[in-house]
């Protein structure tokens, strides 16, 4: 049986507007994401299927990417919002118009945790961010070493891309630090003849010392008081860090004695660089240090996390056996 001319004639019309109409669909219309999160993500691993399916486009995004090519597949974060026309969420995939994070930059103790806690907001991975943090060279390149490269990162929170490179955040890093020394905060750390990474390693034992940010310019003063008396600075975090253990709550005479430059009683003097990140109530605290005598503290018997200061050795013997006698009747080794 032969087919008329006709007949084909309709067939290819019908077959034009069933295209017509699947592509019209295709681009036409909102497209809810697939999951309940209108966040998604887009690395280098990803291909053009991979990022309509995560958008929710499934099929449309494979016939759209047929009339308009997708030639690059451009990684990042995007909020695809929860009901988002197909065009604009096709046209912001293609184009890279990504959203930002709001990265925070955590007082963490360790480059390791610090790299950890950043990982989890880049798409960096720890292990990257490890190895670079403590890598030498690395460290020389943005103008600190390994002991001093903690003093580059202000802890603030800032907007960056998702898929930020490494020499991206780096530079970040250093712009931000340079807009923290202002010329007012430039002009105390000249009054006190000390230099960033000086003032950052001093700022970070005061954290260590006490949560209490309105003591923290009192325990400043200390130990500047002890700076310029060519006194060891006899700071317990820098021996839990020498020791490698914060979660001491009793310094014993065996702590005090292990061999390390972080070992403040061993040492006269700063140990070599920070002990964590500084927070800036903590730099803050040691630009505006409370001007008095006080050469010793301890912790108060009550557990307050504050310190009873004194500016002699006899009156802080005194308050020493207070704080002793409650460990003990605490039962605290």
């Amino acid at each position: 049986m032969s087919i008329s001319k006709k007949t084909v004639i309709s067939g290819i019309t019908l077959a034009i507007l069933a295209v017509g109409t699947l592509t019209a669909s295709a681009f036409l219309g909102n497209v809810k994401p697939d999951s309940d999160n209108t966040i998604i993500y887009i690395d280098n691993d990803d291909t053009p299927d991979s990022v309509w399916q995560k958008a929710g486009l499934g099929w449309r995004g494979y016939i759209i990417s047929l009339v308009l090519p997708y030639k690059k597949v451009r990684t990042g974060r995007y909020d695809v919002g929860q009901d988002i026309p197909v065009l604009t969420l096709y046209r912001k995939l293609r184009n890279g118009q990504q959203d930002p994070v709001h990265l925070t930059i955590p007082t963490s103790r360790t480059m390791e945790k610090l790299a950890g806690a950043l990982s989890k907001k880049l798409m960096l991975d720890s292990l990257t961010l490890v190895n670079a943090l403590t890598d030498e060279a690395f460290c020389q390149e943005a103008g600190y070493n390994q002991a001093t490269l903690p003093a580059l990162f202000i802890p603030n929170t800032y907007e960056v891309y998702w898929d930020i490179t490494l020499e991206g955040l780096i530079q970040r890093m250093q712009k931000e630090n340079k807009a923290f020394w202002n010329d007012e905060r430039e002009k105390k750390a000249k009054a006190l003849n000390l230099s960033h990474e000086e003032i950052y390693t001093l700022a970070s034992i005061v954290d260590e010392e006490t949560a209490n940010d309105a003591e923290k310019p009192a325990i400043a003063g200390l130990y500047l008081n002890r700076l310029h008396k060519d006194m060891p600075l006899q700071a317990d975090p820098t021996v839990k860090f020498a020791v490698g253990d914060f979660s001491l709550r009793r310094i014993t005479g065996e702590h005090l004695k292990k061999e390390s430059p972080y070992n403040t009683y061993l040492n006269i003097g700063l140990p070599p660089g920070p002990i964590r990140i500084a927070s800036i109530a903590g730099l803050d605290a040691v630009l505006n240090y409370q001007h008095h005598n006080y050469l010793y503290m301890c912790a108060k018997a009550d557990f307050s996390g504050t310190h009873a200061f004194a500016a002699n050795f006899t009156e802080h013997k005194k308050n020493a056996r207070n704080y002793i006698r409650a460990l003990n009747e605490r039962n605290i080794h």
